[in-house]
Order: C-alpha cells, then structure tokens, then sequence
C-alpha cells in the first residue's frame, strides 16, 4: 500500500501530546492523519488533517471514526473495545489489537496475565472494590500500593498505604493490593514489533520519581545499572511483548531489586513518557518507530546517538489557569537542550504540559544540567 502523498488515512484515537508527537513524523512522511479527542482544544488538533471532537468511551462514535480510516491505533487506552473489536472483525487494521488492549486496560486483568504467563512481578490480590478489600484487610501486611484497576494515570489511581486510615479517602471501585517491593532502580524498555514480526528494543532507561506526586521526574538513558542487569530486563520486556503479541510499541515499566531481580510493574501499549528522550537521543524515535511499526514498514535503529536525560515539565503547586513557562528563554540558549510545549492552555498542580531533552555525550554532564534545567523553568499561570 502507498502511504505517502496519498489517499491513505490513518486514524489516531486520542489528541493528546502523544498524538501530537507522532503527528511530528505523519506530517514529515506527508501521511494523512484523522484525529479523535474528547476536547476541542486537544494539542493534536492543530497538527492533523481531519479533528473530529467525541467520546472516545463511546461505541457509536469509536465505530463511525474507524469506518472512515485504513488503519486505525491510540494514544491512550481508555477507548471504547467493544467498537475496536468490531471494526477489526470488519476488515480493519487496528493496532495494537483489541485482545492485546483488553489484557492491559484494566490493571487485574493485566497482573493476572503475568501470573499465568510466569512473568515476574510483584504478589498482589485483587478485590472488586474498597469495601471488599477493608473486609480482609487484617489478611493484608502493611505498607502495601493500592492500584485501581482503571482509569489511573499520571500517579492518579496509585497510592502507598501505610496504615488503615490511608484507605478513607480513596474512591470505593475495583483494585489491587499489591506487596512493596525495595529497589533500587525503576527502569522502562520499550519494545517496538511489526505484523511481520520484526522486533526492536529500545535501551533500558532510569526512572527517578518525583516522591509526592509519584510522577517520572526524570529519565536517564542508558540507565545507570549493570549490564547483566540491561541484559535481563531486556530479555524480560521481550517475553512480555511476545506473550501479548503486541504490533506498535510496548512500554514495559519494571522495578530492579536489592538483589538485582527484574519484577514487571506495568505495560503500556503506546508511545510512553519514558522514551521520549528518543526524539533528540536515539537514530530513530519511539514515535518514528510506532508509525513504521503499525504500518509494517522496516523499523528503524533504536541505538542512541548520545547521552539523553528527560526532564517532565509540570504544572507548580499554587498555580492554575492559562499558562506561562517561566524562563525558558533562560534554557533555550542551553547547547544541547530542547523543550517540548504540549499545546496545553491551562495549568494545574502537576499536570504534564511538556518535557525538555537534554544530550550531551557525557552521561553526568546530561544529568546535571538537566537538575538546572528543573531548577530553573517553572510551569506557572498568569496572576
């Protein structure tokens, strides 16, 4: 088929900064895109061919957007399966396909898949809501991580009980209790696989979590671990991606023990937070590589270049409403650094409104000017 400069449509179901990024590669490919988002102010909107505002939850709407598309994926999960499946029993290309969606959208189902696919991960138990598990919560050993099963994000939906009373103010819907596991290092691999059966990994990068907003501050690629360690957590995000046979990319989030085990956290069938220091650092970014995978065209080297740290850009405490980024023409004379300014118009208290790259052939250099970068751009609202 002819992809480019021509009657080809591809569909994108979510507008939000990660459909804005993969829209940077569908525009440099002259791919014609159609975008569907809930909000008329979605940061995709001004990047593809065709806005369409709606309910991605919705069955009528998923289902009438995908009837106008040659092959359809998202941005997000929290789409409608129901009309993913039948458009995809109807002859359409969907990808990721909707059984793989199904065992990842809701956070049971998924832990339950790495128990019967023996795939490491932390113990957990399942409960079909609050009140079941404050039922048996003398069976639970605290500290645990309460995870609901659904519609978390950004550290929504995830929180560390430490005794009883934590439980009070979350909302009374199906979750898991999952045991604190110590570690060292949060580390992401990200897999990238085609129809074909081509199939890449990105390397394993760093996580460093902001401690109260339990958000990625910042990612560090490579990450700084042993390379027995990279090997593992590798050849783990390999089988994760084969057994849900996975096309598009696979974000594959892990924890690395005291004893340098690799436990899998959690997936996302996506483009992810933690690869996009790829747009600058690596030969082929993760949003290059998920628009050739779902395409089956070749994928692309995902070898970094250079050194990469991200820095997440998110909404000050104290502010909230149309947004200004303090200082950033301060960083913007910084060699080697680049900001990202997802289109979002209002902020709030830790909200992702962009992120900035920072390169540099020396991994220590790259990490401490990514601290001044934090230290110096704020994301505040007009006074």
């Amino acid at each position: 088929m002819n992809y480019f400069s021509s009657d080809f449509k591809l569909g994108i179901l979510g507008g939000g900064q990660l459909g804005k990024m993969l829209l940077f590669d569908t525009r440099k490919f002259d791919i014609q895109t159609y975008v569907l988002d809930p909000s008329d102010e979605a940061p995709s909107k001004i990047a593809c061919n065709k806005f369409f505002q709606g309910d991605l939850m919705d069955y009528e709407t998923v289902y009438n957007f995908g009837k106008q598309v040659d092959v359809l994926t998202f941005e997000i999960e929290l789409v409608n399966l129901e009309a993913l499946t039948q458009l995809e029993n109807e002859g359409l290309k969907v990808y990721p396909s909707p059984k793989t969606l199904k065992g990842i959208q809701n956070k049971g189902i998924q832990k339950q898949f790495y128990a019967e696919n023996n795939i490491p991960t932390a113990p957990f138990e399942r409960f079909e809501n609050l009140d079941n598990l404050k039922s048996k919560i003398n069976d639970l050993k605290l500290p645990f991580v309460w995870k609901c099963t659904e519609f978390g994000y950004d550290g929504n939906g995830v929180k560390v009980i430490r005794q009883v009373a934590d439980l009070d103010s979350l909302p009374n819907v199906e979750c898991i209790a999952e045991t604190m596991i110590p570690f060292k290092n949060e580390l992401a691999v990200i897999v990238c696989r085609n129809p074909s059966g081509e199939i890449k990994t990105y390397p394993v990068v760093e996580m460093e979590f902001h401690p109260e907003a339990n958000q990625v501050e910042y990612v560090i690629c490579p990450a700084r671990i042993d390379e027995k360690v990279a090997e593992k957590a590798r050849a783990i995000a390999l089988n994760v991606s084969e057994k849900f046979n996975h096309v598009g990319l696979l974000a594959v989030e892990m924890f690395q023990t005291n004893d340098d085990e690799i436990l899998v956290n959690e997936v996302a069938p996506r483009p992810h937070n933690s690869g996009h220091y790829s747009i600058e650092a690596s030969y082929t970014s993760q949003f290059e590589n998920h628009i050739r995978a779902i395409l089956d065209l070749p994928l692309g080297n995902t070898d970094s270049k250079v050194a990469g740290v991200m820095v997440n850009l998110v909404g000050a405490e104290g502010f909230s409403g149309d947004v200004v980024y303090e200082n950033i023409e301060t960083i913007l004379g910084w060699n080697g650094v680049t900001p990202h300014i997802y289109g979002k118009k209002q902020t709030r208290p830790f909200r992702k409104m962009g992120h900035v790259t920072i390169v540099n052939e020396d991994m220590a250099e790259a990490r401490r000017i990514a601290e001044e970068v934090k230290n110096t751009i704020r994301v505040i609202s007009c006074q």
